[in-house]
């Protein structure tokens, strides 16, 4: 796999460290977290450690090499290793979390929430989606109602990343008016009175993954809490999508060359009718349409980070990206699968949990189609 001209000599230490953690700390028992559905929280610890939470992050607040988007790749390309998309998404939620509080926060919120959570001590998540709400951001019902120097907040959220776990929630509420103008983003903190979890979702993949349902009921959070200015919270989410997105295109890109390797792997291996499967033309046509299609997506991918680092607007290129990463890697994985045959619907291989795990990269984030409604909007349609 070659790493191109977007990458440079600490991009390549940050991929050492990376795999260094993965390798000693993750894939020794990365099966077992799979299982039980969930992973120490230590591991949270180990991260800050190596440095992996602070990339792209100020830093006078913990951070290294901010605004570096190619460094955040590499550490994310490399924790795909691991060969669990949940364990990258829990890892990673505080990429989506963090930067509302980072750009828009007050001093107090920046200095008091982002060190700890760039160290490892603590975790962040973001909370938008509601159960009958889905990709409707701009009719959330989740309420805050002004009440002196608070809001008292009444709703629910759904399918949120760290939601068991986390410290603190980056929660979209409606402190206006019906629409997009009427949405304000408020941290919201574990402990704080009516604020409860729901039991850890159990899903079709992502199983390391905590994910979980938020329940508030008339939950007391300080106006110190806001995040940016009131009713102007929709704008605030939607650039946020925008490196949340790049993200997700990197992880169906990695889940695309991972499925690829095992799949070359296994067809050099297996044989068949007297001889290996990578002889086989029909088989060998598969694997050449993957690595085609792979080695595009990534490129294109790559070119768009390289817009999005160059100050760029990409809202068009970012969803078409991710569009183009997901389908990619939904192809790679199905074929990856097709070219094991039964062993590719066992549990104990690695394409297995590929397959499962891809199927959520074309959802989170905006689905698909709603990244095409995206960018049929920047084409002027």
């Amino acid at each position: 796999m070659s790493y191109s001209e977007y990458f440079n000599e600490t991009h390549s230490q940050v991929r050492d460290s990376v795999r260094k953690m993965v390798q000693e700390h993750i894939l020794p028992h990365i099966d077992e977290w799979e299982e039980a559905g969930t992973f120490p929280r230590e591991l949270y610890n180990e991260a800050g450690r190596t440095g992996f939470f602070g990339i792209g992050y100020p830093e006078a607040l913990g951070g290294i090499a901010e605004g570096d988007v190619f460094m955040k790749i590499a550490a994310t390309e490399e924790l795909m290793r691991c060969g669990s998309g949940g364990l990258v998404a829990s890892l990673g939620s505080l990429d989506i979390g963090l930067p509302p509080i980072v750009k828009w926060g007050s001093d107090e919120l920046k200095e008091r929430i982002v060190p700890s959570v760039l160290s490892g001590e603590k975790i962040a998540a973001l909370a938008i989606t509601e159960p009958n709400g889905g990709s409707d951001v701009a009719n959330l019902k989740t309420r805050a109602v002004s009440d002196g120097d608070f809001y008292r907040v009444t709703g629910s959220k759904t399918f949120i990343t760290s939601g068991i776990r986390a410290d603190y929630y980056t929660v979209a509420v409606r402190t206006g008016g019906d629409g997009y103008g009427g949405i304000s983003l408020l941290l919201m903190e574990k402990g704080m009175p009516g604020f409860t979890t729901g039991k850890p979702l159990k899903k079709h993949g992502w199983w390391a993954s905590d994910t979980a349902e938020l329940f508030f009921d008339d939950v007391k959070v300080p106006k110190s809490n806001l995040i940016g200015s009131e009713n102007a919270g929709f704008f605030v989410i939607m650039t946020n999508f925008q490196m949340e997105r790049l993200n997700l295109a990197v992880m169906a890109n990695m889940t695309s060359q991972m499925a690829l390797e095992e799949a070359l792997r296994y067809a050099h291996e297996r044989s068949a009718f007297g001889k290996p499967l990578a002889k086989m033309q029909v088989i060998r046509h598969k694997l050449a349409d993957m690595a085609t299609q792979v080695e595009a997506s990534r490129e294109f991918t790559y070119r768009v980070a390289a817009r999005i680092q160059a100050g760029i607007p990409s809202v068009k290129e970012v969803s078409m990206a991710k569009n183009f990463a997901t389908k990619v890697s939904d192809f790679t994985t199905h074929e990856a699968v097709q070219i094991f045959g039964g062993m590719g619907f066992m549990r104990e291989t690695l394409v297995e949990r590929l397959s499962r795990d891809n199927r959520i990269l074309s959802i989170g984030g905006g689905t698909y189609e709603i990244m095409n409604e995206v960018i049929a909007k920047q084409l002027g349609l």
